[in-house]
């Protein structure tokens, strides 16, 4: 049987491992640490929670102990796609290297620009970053890529899903073409493989399991649910968690409003559960994760930010509220329970809407996934009717005869007699001095005014034959 002893790490290294209490490596470990030790280029895939972290920081401890950091200038970079990441992968080398005095900076959004500029300036060892804040730091002028000798690119497959490609190889872009460069991915899809054999130079490939398998340890289930009803899944998912006793479990969510929104309902329903999605600050998510690896919350409602990479000892079950969009997705998220040798168990609750997805899901993972039915839920209440959309609602007014309103008329005239509306309007009788000037208005001038009384311009030129001023 294999030891690390065996695998040429240094004794500070083991004792730091003796002292977390290992003693095998996994095989991943077993195969990469001894090609990562003779600076090769390595393309490693395994599934997820077979000890992939371990096996790049233990031999780059051992590469860089000899030597020591610049300002501004790392000697080693890793990047990883989510802060979550980069927080466990900088506990590895905080617990692995307190025998070392190896200098480390992590750059993450959603924290303090400042403490990381700091820590730049004093040099770092290992540089730990999500490639958009590496970015936004380089191109403000305070990092120098021109010592970095080892490149770790974790979790591959989920750089591509965010997009971070772009990123990844302007950053590859910038960085010395003699380097070392370890490319790691618990799926190996078409596009991944190509990416690698651009950024690898005559790589050694290590494949422990076949892409995209589950766990032995995992009892995998699909619960089938008779319609799309968001009540029906939240009444199926509570019916699931108090018949299995669960301990503790990560229940997945395609959308961070759904997490918010199915975080509010168990809440409601008595149950310890704490919530973790993309939009929330940094530091609210460390507490939270925190509190769920101290068994302070026992239900964590989460989006795909949890699915990769966390390493939470014992977590008994999995839930899929939603069937993920993307099949690789699934593996990764059931891959949060069945660790170290530990049974787990993970559960998805399937709508008639998810044909699709499921069958990608059992082609991927080459396996028909039992299937379970749970009888006897209740009815959703009733919900009060919302109100018509305005565009719909009946007018009011639209059927009444309009009414003109009602004025008080003067106290020397009559009121107005009632009128039909389709009846020409019908005007008041005037009075006979004003009847008196209306006609003299109306009528037209004669010779009784003279053509000078009027202004000029009603003045006009005779016509022939007849006489200035005076109408024939």
């Amino acid at each position: 049987m294999t030891t690390f002893a065996d695998l040429g790490l240094s004794a500070d290294i083991l004792k730091a491992i003796q002292d977390v209490g290992y003693t095998t490596p996994t095989p991943i470990q077993e195969q990469a640490i001894p090609y990562v030790l003779q600076m090769r280029d390595v393309l490693g895939c395994a599934q997820t929670g077979t000890g992939k972290t371990a096996g790049f920081v233990l031999p780059m401890l051992e590469i860089l102990g000899a030597g020591r950091a610049r300002a501004r200038m790392p000697r080693s970079l890793i990047l990883e796609p989510t802060r979550e990441l980069a927080a466990q992968v900088a506990e590895n080398f905080e617990t692995y290297g307190k025998y070392h005095k190896l200098s480390m900076a992590k750059l993450t959004g959603g924290e303090a620009m400042d403490e990381q500029v700091k820590a730049l300036d004093r040099g770092v060892d290992v540089l730990i970053a999500t490639p958009g804040r590496m970015l936004d730091l380089f191109e403000r002028g305070r990092i120098m890529l021109a010592d970095i000798k080892i490149l770790v690119i974790d979790e591959a497959d989920r750089m591509l899903d965010m997009g971070f490609i772009p990123d990844i190889e302007r950053i590859a872009g910038l960085l010395p073409p003699l380097r070392q460069t370890l490319f790691f991915s618990a799926t190996m899809p078409p596009e991944i493989r190509k990416l690698a054999d651009r950024f690898l130079n005559n790589p050694k490939t290590v494949t422990v399991a076949p892409p995209a398998t589950t766990s032995i340890m995992i009892t995998q289930k699909f619960v089938m649910l008779a319609q799309t009803n968001d009540w029906l899944k939240r009444e199926t998912l509570r019916v699931l968690l108090r018949r299995d006793e669960v301990k503790n479990a990560f229940i997945f969510c395609n959308r961070k409003r759904d997490v918010a929104a199915l975080h509010k309902s168990l809440t409601r329903h008595g149950f310890n559960v704490g919530a973790l999605h993309g939009d929330m600050e940094q530091s609210e998510r460390t507490a939270t994760l925190d509190k769920f690896r101290k068994n302070e919350i026992a239900l964590l409602v989460c989006s795909d930010v949890a699915a990769r990479g966390l390493d939470i000892d014992a977590v008994s079950h999995v839930f899929n509220f939603d069937v993920p969009f993307h099949a690789d997705d699934y593996v990764h998220r059931i891959g949060r329970t069945g660790r170290a040798g530990l049974e787990g168990a993970a559960y998805t609750l399937v709508t008639p809407d998810d044909a699709k997805q499921i069958a990608a899901i059992e082609s991927l993972i080459k396996k028909t996934i039992p299937r379970e039915v749970i009888e006897g839920l209740g009815e959703p209440r009733a919900e009060s009717k919302k109100p018509p959309h305005r565009h719909h609602r009946e007018d009011r007014f639209r059927d009444r005869a309009f009414k003109p309103r009602e004025r008080s008329a003067p106290l020397s005239h009559p009121p107005h007699p009632p009128q039909s509306p389709l009846s020409p309007p019908v005007r008041a009788e005037a009075s006979p001095a004003a009847r008196s000037v209306s006609k003299s208005k109306e009528s037209p001038v004669t010779s009784d005014r003279s053509v000078d009384d009027l202004p000029a311009f009603l003045r006009r030129a005779p016509l022939p034959g007849e006489k200035k001023g005076v109408a024939e």
